[in-house]
């Protein structure tokens, strides 16, 4: 118990709660959150962040959890990160992309290879959706492997808020080590695909949706394709609703992702025409920042540099979103890692290209070589 409070690690809040369990479990690291919403009106923890701890407990073998009567004071110590099979039911207050974000955070580690099944809201307007995580977090993972063994995610299902009654399915076989990256090249767009979808709707909406986003898209990119996913029955989910999610890739094989779903009740109904177009500026906003980063998974990259075997690694960002500075700052608290961030200048002042967009930062680490099974 000694060496248990000597690594303890204190915080106060819950501002990036998901960030310091996912180090903790990682490092191996006891962690104590006080002030929990304390000032709120509901204090303590949140439904959705207990679902989380329950994830966690499922994915890791003795860890032990202390909570205080009020839910304002979390006593959290992690056991071993092992994988394995099972399945989970997701809270309704957050979306699949939440739980699943941890989930890939902690899949190349795990002492098995891992098999979830995870249920819920696949889609929503704060966490990213499925479909983003697959097509842009994924070919992430993919770049920090020798081989892709056979990582898998499989959209069986598809859930609206508020009932949700989405489902996904996920394999990411036993990875030995990630290897070190160096990426600095972003290429340029050559093509733009999507998926827009209506649950329990006319499919007419999604026909719409895709005239909004290609009214915009079309105008800087000709190749634009966007299919039709029209869920009928169980796979349609329990609530109504429509919605769709854009990915850009460039030459150099690098995603850019942006997703829009309708407004629920009681917020005034969306025009599928202008949902579409709004997606479509989401989406080129996320291609002026640039880098070889979606913004929305900068931090799952700077973890896995941080956490390769002992080498350096390069990759270049657009400019770091405020959740990857804390996370930044988490990983020096956790494991002593520290990034070196330098902005980015292009050596050939001729290519005109490379200049347009948001300033673009090169981060570099050094791994840590981390070993899962210790």
């Amino acid at each position: 118990m000694k060496n248990v409070k000597s690594n303890l690690l204190e915080f106060k809040g819950s501002n990036f709660f998901r960030q310091r369990l996912i180090l903790s479990v990682l490092s191996a690291k006891p962690i104590r959150i006080t002030d929990i919403r304390s000032k709120s009106d509901e204090p303590g923890l949140a439904e959705f962040e207990i679902n989380l701890l329950r994830l966690i407990d499922k994915l890791t073998n003795g860890t032990v959890l202390e909570v205080n009567e009020t839910g304002t004071t979390l006593y959290f110590q992690p056991g071993m990160l092992t994988g394995g099979k099972f399945d989970h039911e997701c809270c309704k207050q957050r979306a699949i992309g939440y739980y699943f974000e941890a989930v890939l955070a902690f899949a190349p580690f795990c002492k098995k290879a891992l098999e979830i099944t995870l249920r819920g809201v696949t889609n929503n307007k704060i966490d990213p959706s499925v479909d983003s995580l697959k097509t842009g977090a994924l070919p992430l993972l993919r770049r920090f492997l020798i081989i892709d063994p056979g990582i898998d995610l499989k959209i069986r299902k598809r859930g609206m808020e508020p009932e949700g009654g989405g489902e996904i399915h996920f394999v990411c076989p036993n990875l030995k080590q990630l290897k070190p990256i160096q990426i600095k090249d972003f290429g340029k767009i050559k093509r733009i695909r999507g998926t827009a979808f209506s649950l329990r709707t006319s499919p007419v909406l999604s026909n719409r949706v895709i005239d909004g986003i290609k009214s915009v898209l079309l105008n800087f990119i000709p190749d634009v394709f966007i299919t039709v996913d029209h869920l009928k029955g169980q796979n349609a989910g329990k609530s109504p609703g429509f919605g769709a999610s854009l990915v850009a890739e460039s030459t150099a094989e690098v995603f850019y992702t942006a997703d829009q779903v309708c407004n629920i009740p009681p917020e005034p109904r969306s025009v599928p025409e202008d949902l579409g177009k709004e997606l479509a500026f989401r989406l080129c906003e996320e291609i002026s920042r640039g880098g070889c980063v979606d913004s929305s998974y900068q931090s799952l990259v700077c973890l896995w540099m941080a956490l390769h075997q002992k080498d350096v690694s390069q990759c270049l960002f657009g400019p770091l979103s405020p959740y990857t500075i804390q996370f930044l700052r988490h990983l020096k608290e956790f494991f002593g890692v520290t990034f070196k961030l330098e902005p980015f200048v292009q050596d050939d002042e001729d290519d005109f290209d490379l200049k347009q967009g948001s300033n673009k930062v090169l981060v570099t680490c050094v791994g840590t070589g981390f070993n899962k099974i210790a």
